[in-house]
């Protein structure tokens, strides 16, 4: 578990510049939202590795990173890896029609209200949080660069 919570800090960091991301180091914050399948609770996954993305149907690097977070969870979720991605659009049917043409295989959550994203203090779209099997946000980033699905590719 900690090789895959290396393996995957590693690759968000050389994806992305310095400025664009942050060691939290801190208890993620706690969720429960809508989502397809009922309700998705953050507490269900203790014991696992977080993969954390708020994401917009307007948001050109969101529709970019899913090809990304569907291969990193085929690739990691054996090991342990959940990936959430958190809608935030207040039209729920602009997300859906958002994954209609992005078919996710991870989970999807809708915040339309924006609760969870302030708690995370989201600052843009997209932005993830790598959560620890321990519940604690361990790296947050804003953004999405292509060269970071070629790097989860390599390792």
């Amino acid at each position: 578990m900690k090789k895959l919570l290396r393996v995957i800090t590693a690759v968000i960091a050389l994806g992305i510049t310095a400025s664009a991301w942050a060691d939290e180091a801190r208890e993620a914050p706690a969720f429960s939202i809508e989502a397809d399948s009922g309700k998705l609770n953050l507490s269900d996954f203790r014991g696992k590795v977080v993969y954390l993305d708020f994401w917009a149907s307007w948001c050109g690097p969101c529709r970019a990173s899913f090809k990304w977070l569907n291969e990193a969870q085929a690739r990691y979720g054996a090991d342990g890896l959940v990936v959430i991605a958190v809608n935030v659009d207040k039209d729920k049917e602009a997300a859906r029609q958002f994954l209609k043409e992005n078919p996710a295989s991870f989970k999807i959550g809708f915040d339309p209200e924006g609760n969870v994203a302030k708690s995370y203090q989201v600052k843009g779209m997209p932005s993830t949080y790598l959560i620890d099997r321990d519940g604690r946000s361990r790296v947050a980033h804003i953004g999405y660069r292509q060269k970071t699905n070629r790097l989860l590719r390599e390792k």
